[in-house]
């Protein structure tokens, strides 16, 4: 967790941090293989030096970012938990609770669609 330290300081809604260190804190326990790192200014994680799962803040809500394969393979379970979403990212709102299911079906998605993967991002 030490690594997203400036991240989280940098987040002035106390409740936001902590929902944030939260999210950090089960992706790290739950798959303790995947490199944790700041790039872009955003945390993320990383296998074998391949991106799997990247987070953003802003005001409204926390945003998850699966890569647009992960959009597009859980579009319709991203809809049914509630959240909104982009081509490449979802949000869950700050009042919202974490689908951590859904979190941590997106994640084995992308360990084990870019296991042979050579490349940070999707070709």
């Amino acid at each position: 967790m030490e690594v997203f330290e400036p991240f989280l300081t940098r987040i002035d809604n106390p409740d936001h941090r902590i929902r944030a260190e939260e999210v950090f804190n089960w992706v790290i326990t739950r798959f303790p293989n995947l490199v944790p790192k700041i790039a872009w200014n955003q945390p993320m994680f990383t296998d074998h030096d391949t991106f799997i799962i990247g987070f953003s803040i802003s005001k409204q809500h926390m945003a998850v970012a699966p890569e647009e394969a992960g959009i597009h393979r859980f579009s319709e379970e991203i809809v049914q938990a509630g959240y909104d979403h982009t081509k490449g990212l979802l949000r869950i709102r700050w009042n919202q609770p974490v689908d951590y299911s859904l979190l941590e079906r997106m994640i084995e998605f992308n360990i084990l669609d870019k296991q042979d993967c050579s490349t940070f991002w999707r070709k």
